[in-house]
């Protein structure tokens, strides 16, 4: 019924009666190119797909998962480090320890080691004598109360590192002065390194006397 349908709806030329019928029956290649045609236009009805159904996820199975992604860890693949600690090397110093106690009239003030330059005889008690009833502030707020017998000398990084010697008019001026010397960066307390050349030379110096004696032997 469908089919009548279609080929009335298309109207379907009746090829027994047309003039090329002669021409289909002495060629049948051309009728099977004309039947090919027809089909490439309605092509058979493709069979429905089967839709694959997946069991869904239970939430037993999904914990299950959880704890076995927990459990991994992923430390153990890694290999172990080599060389020094690095959570043990260069740890921060105590401040105390680190620092000279400079206390006057009642106040206390830190500076770093190494930052004073100069220490006359009449404020060594001054020095690192801290009372428990003196009330501890800050540098600068020391200092202004206490330039009277405090003078700063401001350095450069490279000084303070041990790179570069003080100007020769500036430490012939300590010799001139009475006060306490402090060596400041940025009008900051800061410590002096020892210049790099005495410390290679005394190195070079203590070498080869270990080397003299080690021949004697």
């Amino acid at each position: 019924m469908k089919a009548a349908a279609v080929a009335h709806t298309l109207a379907i030329p009746d090829f027994s009666k047309s003039k090329h019928n002669n021409r289909m029956m002495k060629h049948p290649a051309y009728a099977t190119m004309a039947i090919l045609a027809f089909a490439s236009v309605f092509p058979a009805s493709a069979e429905p797909k089967k839709l694959v159904y997946r069991d869904a996820e239970t939430h037993d199975l999904i914990v299950k998962k959880l704890r076995v992604n927990q459990n991994i860890d992923p430390m153990k693949s890694l290999l172990p480090s080599e060389g020094e600690d690095p959570s043990k090397k260069n740890q921060p110093k105590d401040l105390i320890s680190s620092s000279d106690i400079i206390s006057f009239n009642g106040v206390t003030t830190l500076v770093p080691k190494r930052a004073i330059i100069q220490m006359p005889e009449a404020y060594e008690d001054r020095l690192n004598n801290h009372s428990p009833g003196n009330k501890v502030i800050g540098w600068w707020d020391f200092y202004t109360l206490n330039r009277g017998w405090i003078t700063t000398v401001e350095v450069t990084r490279v000084q303070a590192e041990g790179k570069e010697s003080l100007a020769e008019e500036i430490t012939e001026g300590f010799t001139k002065s009475r006060n306490m010397i402090i060596a400041t960066y940025s009008a900051g307390p800061i410590s002096m390194l020892p210049l790099k050349e005495k410390e290679e030379a005394k190195t070079e110096a203590n070498t080869e006397e270990a080397n003299s004696q080690q021949a004697i032997r």
